[in-house]
C-alpha cells in the first residue's frame, strides 16, 4: 500500500476544464501562482478536459495515466489538482501517482497556513484545516493497531490507529472552537465599542492581489503588509481615517477572496469576513489592469452573499491605474483618476492608484459624501415619558451630547442611519418622534 510521503515541494498540476471554459487560462495562471505562493516549485502542468467527473479519480483514467508519466519523468513528489476532490479521489490518485496529491482546497488552506500571523488567524486555520483533514484520515496504519488484552471473548485487535487518530482530531477541533469562541468573543466587544462610539466602519473587500493593503497604508499611513502575492493579508487590521469631511471612520483590511474559497475556511474565518459584515460601507477594490476585473468583482459578490454581507452599501475602487495599458503600450497607461456618479450624483466609483498615491484624495472625497449622507445629525427634544427612546438611543450609541431638565432631554444626535432606522419606539408618540428625526436629517 502507498504511504504519504511527508516531502512534497516539486510539483505537477492538473488543471481541469469543461467544454467551453472561457475563463480556463486565467484559472490556470492564477492556480500557478497559488502553487508558487504556497512554496512549491512547478515542474510542468497537464490540462484535462472534465465534462463528467470520474468517480475514482476525478480526471479520465488516461489523463491519470499521462500525469503518472508526467510524475516519474520529472521526478515530482506532489500533484496539485484545480478543484475539490472527494477523500476517495485522492487517494486513489495518490496509489496510482506514487506521490502527495493535494486539491485546490487543501492547497488553500496550507497558505492561509503559512500566512496566519495573528493568535486568532492561526486559529481559524489550524480548525480549517482539521474539519478539511478530517474527512480525508485512511485506513493506512494497521500495523500500528492496539491489541487488546488476552481474556476469552476480549482478544483480538483494540481501537484502531484510524479510530484513534478520528477520536484526538475530534478532541482538538473541540479545543479550538472552544478557544476561537474566546476570541471572537473579545473581538465583538471591541466591534461593539466602535459601534457605541458611532464611528462609521468601513471594510476594505476584494479579490486577493488586487492591492487592498497598499490602498489602506496609503489611506491611513499605516505599515500593514504588502505584498505582490495571493493573500498576504490574513489577519484584519482596523485603524481610524482622520480627515473625511464626514467626521472621523474606522476603516478594516479583510483578507482578499479568491474563487472556490473551501467551505471550511470560511466558516472559520467568521472574525475577519465580521468587519465586512458588520461594516457601513464596503470598498470593493478592483485591480484596474486587469481584463477580467469585472467577472472577479463577480466572485467577490458571490461569497459577500455567502457571509451575509451581500445588503452591505459598495463604493468601486479601481485601483492600479498606473499599470493600466503599460504591458501593450496603450494610451490608457496615463489615465486620470476620477470619481464615477450615479444618475443623483452620489460617488459610484473611484479610479486610483494606491502605489503613486493619485486619486487617495478623490476617494476621502467620496467617503465623506456617502457616510456624511448615511448619518443622522440632529438635535432631538425628549420628553421624561420617553425614557425607553433614550434608552435604545444611549445603548445603540447615538447620543454625542445630552441636556436634561424639568421638561426631558435636549440631545445630540450623532449616528450612521443605519442604527437609527431599525429602532422601534416604545409607543406611538416615541415612533413619531424617530420619524421626525430621520425625516429632518434627510431635508
Amino acid at each position: 500500500m502507498f504511504d504519504r510521503q511527508k516531502k512534497g515541494e516539486r510539483a505537477i498540476l492538473v488543471l481541469p476544464h469543461g467544454r467551453g471554459s472561457g475563463d480556463a487560462e486565467r484559472r490556470a495562471a492564477e492556480f500557478v501562482e497559488l502553487a508558487r505562493s504556497a512554496g512549491a516549485e512547478v515542474l510542468g502542468s497537464v490540462a484535462a478536459r472534465v465534462e463528467t467527473p470520474n468517480p475514482r479519480y476525478y480526471i479520465g483514467s488516461g489523463k491519470a495515466e499521462e500525469v503518472a508519466e508526467m510524475v516519474r519523468a520529472v521526478e515530482a513528489d506532489l500533484v496539485l489538482v484545480d478543484h475539490l476532490l472527494s477523500p476517495v479521489q485522492e487517494r486513489n490518485l495518490e496509489k496510482h501517482l506514487s506521490a502527495r496529491v493535494v486539491d485546490r482546497a487543501g492547497l488553500i488552506l496550507d497558505i492561509f497556513a503559512q500566512r496566519a500571523r495573528s493568535h486568532e488567524g492561526k486559529l481559524e486555520v489550524e480548525l480549517a484545516q482539521l474539519k478539511h483533514i478530517a474527512t480525508r484520515l485512511v485506513r493506512g496504519w494497521t500495523h500500528l493497531d492496539a491489541q487488546r488484552g488476552g481474556a476469552i471473548g476480549n482478544r483480538g485487535p483494540g481501537e484502531t490507529q484510524l479510530e484513534t487518530d478520528r477520536r484526538l482530531l475530534a478532541e482538538r477541533v473541540k479545543m479550538l472552537t472552544r478557544r476561537l469562541e474566546k476570541v471572537q468573543t473579545q473581538r465583538g466587544q471591541q466591534r461593539r465599542a466602535r459601534l457605541r462610539n458611532t464611528v462609521p466602519r468601513v471594510a476594505l473587500v476584494g479579490y486577493t492581489n488586487a492591492g487592498k493593503s497598499t490602498l489602506f497604508n496609503a489611506l491611513t499611513e499605516g505599515a500593514v503588509y504588502a505584498a505582490d502575492q495571493l493573500f498576504a493579508t490574513l489577519d484584519p487590521t482596523v485603524r481610524r481615517l482622520d480627515d473625511l469631511a464626514c467626521g472621523p471612520a474606522v476603516i478594516a483590511d479583510t483578507v482578499g477572496f479568491v474563487r472556490e474559497l473551501p467551505h471550511d475556511l470560511v466558516a472559520a474565518f467568521r472574525g475577519t469576513l465580521a468587519e465586512a459584515r458588520d461594516a457601513d460601507l464596503l470598498l470593493h477594490v478592483s485591480d484596474a489592469a486587469d481584463e477580467e476585473r469585472e467577472l472577479l468583482r463577480r466572485v467577490v459578490d458571490q461569497v459577500l452573499e455567502e457571509i451575509g454581507a451581500g445588503d452591505v452599501p459598495q463604493l468601486r475602487v479601481y485601483n492600479k491605474i498606473d499599470l493600466v495599458g503599460v504591458e501593450e503600450g496603450g494610451s490608457e497607461a496615463s489615465m486620470q483618476p476620477r470619481i464615477d456618479r450615479d444618475a443623483e450624483g452620489r460617488p459610484q466609483a473611484v479610479w486610483l492608484s494606491a502605489a503613486t498615491g493619485a486619486g487617495i484624495d478623490l476617494l476621502r472625497q467620496a467617503l465623506g459624501e456617502l457616510l456624511g449622507g448615511e448619518r443622522v445629525q440632529s438635535e432631538l427634544r425628549l420628553p421624561l415619558t420617553a425614557g425607553r427612546l433614550h434608552a435604545r438611543l444611549k445603548a445603540v450609541g447615538a447620543i454625542a451630547g445630552e441636556q436634561v431638565d424639568e421638561h426631558g432631554w435636549r440631545l445630540r444626535i450623532d449616528a450612521p442611519r443605519s442604527v437609527i432606522a431599525p429602532l422601534n419606539g416604545g409607543n406611538a408618540a416615541e415612533a413619531e418622534l424617530l420619524r421626525g428625526l430621520l425625516a429632518g436629517a434627510a431635508s
